[in-house]
């Protein structure tokens, strides 16, 4: 096999095929004010607020912030940006972006929602994946509980089984319907329980084909060992481990509680440690392909360039079917469509719902990505580069 990987992260004009001049344009005007931590965080007060009084800024939102990283309100809108992401061989992981509302009755009627979006995924061509979080189906009350090996009452045990019985129906539908899904991280003190009811649902459904993936953040300095362990304990109980690598998303909130609480902050001590353990974690599925099936989601171009040369030198086809590139719809176009375009796996994780519903995620994402170094100067720069090679003033 050719030694040679032919593939750059520069090339704009694969990046932004599926962008309009206009698109672009847009683009430039979002990234170029998204980097304005100021602005964001006066958006993040305002506009809950303006929502609540009924001002008219709902039409505002959807064609600006709410267009440029959501696939649509509605499970159909979300079906025709999938289809047009298809065309550039570009996959989707259906995101229901609705912030979970507590309370059983709430619990409960979340499960069809996610069974259905299960059902229209069987239905694409190009919608391998559904996202899900524990704590749109559970207390965290009681997840913490768990998590700190306290006592349950009868009634929370109850409590806890209908839970399991919850995310059992979610795998269940998915297994059926051959739609994987990828179950998120969550905060440090309630992942415990997280992972072991993934780890229970990977042992039920990942003999023939590989359905439930749990979600290993790196930025923990714990979670290269738990990656290399839940591996073992799959291996010794023969079913394939779903490893769905991502650096995290929750390090304030996770250094601020530790500080509060004095205990040691699980979170990496640089993000030089956080990128090592992240590579490491890539090589080491890689070395398992066997037994791992793993979903690389990060807009590190560097942890991408090293999954796709490892894969192309181990003489691995690009399109294994154990090996997944993703990256958020909006973000990172030139490592997704460069990715698609030599022919590597690759999916855009959608979020959907109703503007007003999903208004929660898209601050959290503004937020996110006026702290992520560097990255809103990288899209602006690909832009720009883009439109002065398209000509766009």
């Amino acid at each position: 096999m050719n030694k040679q990987l032919s593939l750059s992260f520069e090339d704009t004009a694969i990046a932004f095929e599926s962008k309009s001049d206009k698109a672009l344009k847009k683009a430039n005007f979002l990234f170029s004010n998204i980097g304005k931590p100021w602005l964001v965080k006066l958006g993040g007060i305002m506009t809950p607020i303006a929502l609540k009084l009924h001002l008219p800024i709902r039409g505002i939102i959807k064609n600006t912030i709410f267009e440029q990283f959501c696939g649509g309100e509605t499970l159909d809108e979300a079906a025709a940006t999938a289809r047009q992401l298809d065309k550039y061989h570009v996959g989707v992981v259906l995101d229901y972006g609705v912030e979970a509302m507590e309370g059983e009755e709430n619990y409960d009627a979340a499960v069809p929602e996610f069974i259905r979006a299960i059902q229209y995924a069987a239905s694409q061509p190009n919608i391998p994946y559904i996202s899900i979080k524990i704590t749109g189906f559970a207390n965290v009350e009681l997840l913490e509980k768990l998590d700190a090996k306290q006592a349950l009452s009868g009634a929370e045990i109850a409590e806890f089984e209908r839970v399991r019985q919850r995310i059992l129906a979610i795998c269940d539908a998915a297994a059926k319907h051959h739609v994987a899904v990828l179950v998120d991280a969550e905060e440090s003190w309630i992942q415990q329980p997280v992972d072991d009811l993934t780890d229970e649902m990977m042992s039920l459904f990942n003999k023939q084909e590989v359905i439930v993936y749990n979600t290993f953040q790196m930025y923990r300095h714990d979670r290269l060992a738990f990656l290399e362990a839940s591996y073992r304990k799959a291996k010794s109980a023969g079913y394939v481990l779903g490893a769905k690598l991502v650096r995290g998303a929750y390090m304030e909130k996770e250094r601020k509680r530790a500080e509060e609480m004095g205990y040691p902050s699980p979170i990496q001590p640089s993000k030089d440690a956080t990128d090592r353990d992240y590579d490491k974690a890539v090589m080491f599925c890689l070395d398992h392909l066997d037994e791992i099936a793993v979903f690389i989601g990060t807009h590190n171009e560097n942890s991408c360039m090293l999954a796709a040369r490892l894969l192309h030198e181990k003489g691995y086809d690009h399109q294994h079917p154990h090996v997944s590139f993703s990256q958020l719809y909006g973000m990172s176009d030139n490592i997704s469509f460069n990715l698609a375009h030599a022919g590597y796996k690759v999916s855009k994780y959608l979020p959907y719902g109703p503007v007003r519903d999903v208004l929660p995620y898209l601050l959290r994402r503004a937020q996110e990505n006026t702290s992520m170094s560097g990255q809103m100067g990288r899209e602006l720069k690909l832009i720009r580069e883009e439109m002065k090679r398209r000509g766009i003033r």
